[in-house]
């Protein structure tokens, strides 16, 4: 089964569109490898974390900033597609 991945926001701190701009991008990212993208509005403020089928790939608090997309697709592909080549959005070699 394909891994679905979790943006957990804070709705009270206004990153609710974060979120779903992210989601988007990850979704038009890895259309073929990932079930979906979950937004859920978090009861803890300041939270805002991403993990794929339930494990943490990154959290708000513990980097003390938010991913930029690039990295997110990053850390996603490297979870459920590895050998997958993000074009410009990857990493140079």
């Amino acid at each position: 089964m394909k891994p679905t991945i979790e943006i957990e926001y804070c709705p009270k701190c206004g990153w609710m569109l974060r979120a779903a701009y992210m989601g988007q991008e990850l979704l038009s990212t890895f259309a073929d490898e990932i079930y979906g993208v979950l937004l859920i509005p978090s009861e803890v403020a300041g939270r805002y974390t991403i993990r794929a089928d339930q494990q943490e790939i990154f959290d708000r608090k513990r980097e003390g900033r938010f991913p930029d997309i690039k990295e997110l697709k990053q850390l996603v592909r490297d979870r459920v597609s590895p050998g997958k080549d993000l074009g410009h959005s990857d990493r140079k070699h």
